[in-house]
């Protein structure tokens, strides 16, 4: 098949280039497919130059991997919507399922009400309140439109009024947009991958291990503890992490997890691939924190680890998904 590989301007500028490029443009063509990136961004002779281009390659389908539009994880959900109005197959969620995902504040509230339990919340802005839970100390600040644990760092985990007050005021000027507070819960950090449609399979478990991070910061995967303090992945919070496959792990708590995951994965209405982040208490209380669809899909990460572990090598995977958004199309 013809594929076109939809990324965005950030995964080749600034240099280094992003390698899942070359992974997915190595593991695709493996497979027999001919591939051919294209990239997406704000600027109208850009935009124009992607319909134009796909039209011109008139792909079988679009593996769609661009996250934000010029910048803003806000607007992911428009290159799916820009890629139904070109008439498109492609890989990952509708804009439907990247809207409700992406924006964590309506994520919450579709997890509620299908009985899935989330952190209690509060949604601000401006001195305007969306809604408010019933909230104690201590909690957590986050923009509820980013992702990639942007807008989150060792000052989001707030215990006083002073400093939550403080907080909010910084996100609010750095990202013009509402603010999320949420319930902060102790206990362990796991990430479940989901892959599939209406028979989607939970992968194995992961479980952020936290046991050299800094003795003095809060125990979240904060941006620096994802990327490194400038993103040069150095650091004593990056350094201090690592994502496991946990060996001590009760298997009725991790096949809840699973179900709670494939609960939220189509509660969301996602559809191929995505991984769903959960935090779990000391008497076993799942809570979800994040879901995100059309997940990062380098060979190292926690997806890419956990459909290994499942029996897929990286190119069974890629392939795996590619049959899974083919087969959505010839119903």
């Amino acid at each position: 098949m013809k594929i076109v590989l939809l990324h965005t301007r950030d995964a080749v500028e600034p240099p280094p280039v992003d390698p899942v490029l070359a992974q997915l443009t190595d593991a695709l063509t493996g497979l027999g497919h001919t591939v051919t990136a294209v990239m997406v961004d704000r600027d109208a002779h850009v935009v124009d130059g992607v319909a134009t281009s796909i039209r011109e390659l008139a792909p079988d389908l679009v593996f769609n991997i661009a996250e934000s539009f010029h910048g803003k994880s806000a607007l992911e959900s428009n290159v799916a919507g820009f890629l139904n109005l070109l008439d498109c197959r492609y890989t990952g969620s509708s804009p439907a399922g990247l809207l409700l995902a992406g924006d964590k504040s309506l994520t919450k509230k579709v997890l509620s009400f299908h009985g899935i339990q989330t952190p209690e919340f509060a949604t601000l802005y401006r001195g305007a309140v969306d809604w408010a839970g019933d909230l104690k100390f201590p909690v957590i600040v986050k923009p509820p439109q980013e992702d990639a644990s942007l807008g989150i760092n060792s000052a989001s985990v707030v215990h006083e009024i002073k400093d939550l007050f403080a907080r909010i005021g910084e996100l609010q000027l750095e990202y013009q947009a509402p603010v999320l507070v949420e319930q902060f819960i102790e206990g362990r950090e796991f990430y479940v991958g989901v892959l599939g449609n209406a028979n989607a399979e939970a992968l194995p478990v992961l479980e952020m291990d936290f046991t050299g991070f800094p003795a003095d910061k809060p125990k979240i995967a904060s941006w620096e503890a994802k990327w490194g303090d400038n993103g040069d992945e150095k650091g004593a919070e990056f350094e201090g992490t690592r994502s496991i496959f946990p060996r001590n792990l009760d298997p009725e708590l991790g096949e809840r997890m699973q179900q709670v995951a494939l609960d939220a994965f189509h509660a969301l209405r996602l559809r191929d691939y995505g991984r769903i982040d959960m935090r779990v208490t000391d008497a076993g209380e799942i809570y979800v924190i994040e879901v995100n669809p059309n997940c990062y899909l380098e060979r190292e990460s926690e997806f890419s680890r956990a459909t290994k572990q499942h029996g897929l090598t990286y190119e069974a995977a890629i392939g795996r998904i590619v049959d899974l958004a083919m087969a959505r199309y010839s119903r």
